[in-house]
């Protein structure tokens, strides 16, 4: 008889402050999970979209390894642009193209 009251998921013994305690903080904590859920997406959704809709910052994702610092665009079209860009080895001439997203389609480095 001991045992039947202490039993832990008997829901006689529960309150009904406990109970709704309880199903409050699961439902704040499912909101939260969801709110992180949809953060995260939109901020995937910017980078993607600095990708393919911005090049000038595309430069900067495109290459991390380069340790760009400055960039000046020298030429402009629809589907090409050229960069003069300040990296860690010097400067360097740096051509973007767009096809599905912008991407390098050639660098060469410049002498000083």
């Amino acid at each position: 008889m001991l045992s039947e009251l202490n039993d832990p998921m008997d829901i006689r013994h529960v309150s009904h402050w406990r109970f709704f305690h309880t199903v409050g903080w699961a439902v704040l904590l499912c909101a939260l999970i969801v709110a992180i859920a949809a953060t995260l997406g939109r901020a995937t959704m910017n980078i993607r979209a600095a990708l393919t809709d911005k090049p000038d910052i595309a430069i900067y994702l495109l290459l991390p390894e380069e340790e760009i610092g400055r960039t000046m665009l020298l030429k402009e079209s629809e589907t090409e642009r050229d960069y003069l860009a300040e990296t860690k080895d010097g400067p360097k001439l740096i051509r973007l193209k767009k096809g599905e997203k912008w991407y390098v389609a050639e660098m060469e480095k410049l002498r000083e």
